[in-house]
């Protein structure tokens, strides 16, 4: 990471994408160390306040190395959306702050950074309800076969949230999100304006990590974090979709031994990853490669 963070210009902003437990937070802060700037966060589980050690927001050490922002801001029981993101993060690339290192893994939040990002109107909170209502009670397939061919083609129609968005915005305007996203104005940071990194890891190595870390997080105080927040439990929170909270939330109830909770959100976290990393090789294939391990 240091050696990286050396060929880096200081002069212009960053973006570092990557799968969960690939070391972008790492890389983020030799960036910073060498060169200045913040680090703004582009992981849409690390907005949220209440589940910090789950989602490996930055520690306490971590943030009185480099000045971080955009982690935590959100109260946990709140939506938030890319075009939120968008908006909290437009006062950072102003021309007079100190230069962004945006880091994250979240690969949505990078494409309407450096691509532009469609002014799709909110959804209505009944129609918001019966998406929910729909994705829980029917096959995700179902759900599919309501939205338009244009859109099924864009988005990723294993993750059941994506798909709720696309049939939620049919239902709500009346037009797909790949209508609207064909009308998608400038950029706030043009892909050429940037320094584009994207950790491409190996599997069996990044698996390691992914397990060796979530037993760091239970012997940090993960399950009691989940026991803070066991009264506010609410799986349809967006904050509740941070990876281990559901299986720690189910082994606090009685449902799961914790052997058997620290497996499952090991294995979801690895399908996590999967996804990721399924995305940046389709999605950015133009950005810098970092191969890990070197």
């Amino acid at each position: 990471m240091r050696d990286l963070a050396f060929d880096i210009p200081n002069d212009q902003p960053v973006l570092i994408a990557g799968p969960t437990a690939s070391g972008k937070s790492a890389l983020a802060l030799e960036i910073v160390a060498r060169g200045g700037g913040v680090i703004i966060n582009a992981d849409a589980l690390q907005v949220y306040s209440g589940w910090r050690i789950l989602t490996a927001r930055p520690s306490a050490a971590e943030e009185n190395q480099a000045p971080h922002h955009l982690y935590g801001h959100v109260p946990f029981t709140q939506d938030y959306s890319v075009g939120a993101w968008l908006r909290d993060v437009t006062p950072f690339l102003a021309q007079d702050r100190p230069r962004p290192v945006i880091v994250g893994g979240t690969g949505l939040y990078f494409r309407a950074l450096v691509e532009g990002l469609a002014e799709i109107p909110a959804t209505p909170d009944d129609i918001r309800a019966r998406g929910n209502a729909f994705r829980q009670t029917r096959p995700l397939s179902d759900m599919i076969d309501e939205i338009d061919a244009p859109s099924c083609d864009r988005i990723d129609l294993q993750n059941p949230i994506r798909v709720q968005r696309a049939w939620e915005v049919l239902q709500s305007t009346g037009r797909g999100i790949a209508a609207w996203q064909d009308d998608t104005p400038p950029p706030l940071l043009p892909l050429q304006n940037a320094v584009p990194i994207v950790m491409n890891t190996d599997v069996d190595w990044l698996n390691t990590r992914i397990e060796k870390r979530f037993d760091q997080m239970l012997e940090g105080g993960a399950i009691e974090e989940a026991q803070s927040m066991m009264p506010h439990w609410d799986q349809e929170l967006l904050s509740s979709k941070a990876i281990g909270a559901p299986e720690l939330i189910s082994y606090l109830r009685g449902d799961m031994t914790l052997a058997q909770a620290r497996d499952a959100a090991v294995i979801a976290s690895r399908q996590y990853a999967k996804r990721q990393r399924t995305w940046f090789r389709k999605r950015m294939s133009d950005w810098n490669p970092v191969n890990l391990p070197t």
